[in-house]
């Protein structure tokens, strides 16, 4: 059933070639990002925020040697990262490609109202839901698919990122990234791709635990970048489906957490790993001192064995002040 029935989201914001339209209501049109990239900040007051999102399925990489037939917002796992202020108004259009197979919709954890907005945008295949909500609570929060038997949608990679900024916006850093962690339960290949074992995911047995959507999502070519003395702040994200993330950098400490991802409360200082949850998300922000190859994990460690491993690679001059081999 699960095979037969799998497809994927398009996700896109409106005024940008081929993805999407126009609307009467439009004032800003909101940038997105795939990941690693993070949006430009919002230097703005409030105002209406139009999104357009669309249904599409494509077979990729999910890790050396096995491909998968992944669901997704905007063709890629994790979906786009949107970034709006606190007090936007959100215009939200989801389709759904002619060509698919069943409906879908939205929970946007960032919606104060029934399902998040899932109750507004269940859509049809060639047909298209429009709802409004008012960004009342600034944070970085999850979005994904909450239609049918949501462990379907969500297993398969429909999940994503937005931040609701703060009044004021956040201060500046020298380097922003997208991260976010999943859990894949992917069955034995079917005229060589794999798709979802629903068993696997019952008996919480991830056959892979990877950051941006597949195996090496971060490593090599795809590792974060940074220099000596930069500031770097990381979106993270965890969609579980079912486990809780250990989130540590070995060889760094966090100089601030926004503890699960929101603003105003208590920042934690000096913080070694941070716990996020299934369907959660915290930032964590920290000064890069000296150059290396620095391992983004999770440290419940065994899951480093299954792909949840990256690289952030930092250039510049050694600082033997704060480390050196040797007296």
């Amino acid at each position: 059933m699960h095979k037969k029935f799998g497809l994927s989201i398009l996700f896109a914001f409106t005024l940008v070639v081929g993805f999407g339209g126009t609307s009467a209501l439009a004032e800003v049109t909101a940038k997105l990002t795939t990941a690693p990239n993070v949006p430009p900040a919002v230097k703005r007051g409030t105002d209406t925020v139009v999104v357009h999102l669309q249904a599409k399925e494509y077979v990729g990489e999910l890790a050396t040697d096995v491909k998968y037939s992944f669901w997704s917002f905007g063709g890629t796992v994790p979906g786009p990262m949107a970034r709006v202020r606190v007090g936007d108004s959100v215009e939200f259009h989801l389709s759904n490609a002619k060509g698919n197979t069943q409906p879908h919709n939205i929970d946007i954890h960032a919606v104060n109202g029934p399902g998040g907005g899932a109750a507004f945008t269940t859509v049809d295949p060639g047909e298209e839901k429009v709802f409004t909500f008012k960004a009342k609570a600034a944070g970085l929060f999850i979005y994904h698919c909450a239609a049918g038997s949501i462990v379907d949608h969500i297993s398969n990679g429909m999940y994503g990122l937005v931040l609701v900024e703060p009044e004021g916006g956040l201060p500046s850093v020298d380097r922003e990234y997208y991260v976010m962690e999943s859990e894949f339960f992917a069955s034995d290949p079917e005229n060589g791709v794999a798709a979802f074992d629903i068993q696997k995911g019952l008996d919480e047995h991830a056959s892979h635990v990877v950051f941006n959507g597949k195996e090496g999502g971060l490593l090599g070519a795809n590792a974060l970048k940074a220099k000596v003395g930069e500031t770097v702040r990381i979106y993270f994200g965890n969609i579980g489906p079912n486990g809780i993330s250990s989130f540590h950098i070995i060889g760094e400490i966090f100089d601030k957490v926004y503890n699960e991802g929101g603003f105003g409360g208590a920042v934690g200082k000096g913080i070694q790993t941070t716990l996020v949850p299934s369907a959660g998300a915290t930032i964590v922000e920290f000064k890069v001192d000296v150059p290396g190859a620095y391992a983004l994990v999770d440290h419940s460690i065994y899951r480093v064995a299954k792909g949840a491993i990256g690289h952030l690679v930092v250039e510049g001059d050694p600082n033997p002040k704060i480390i050196r081999q040797g007296k």
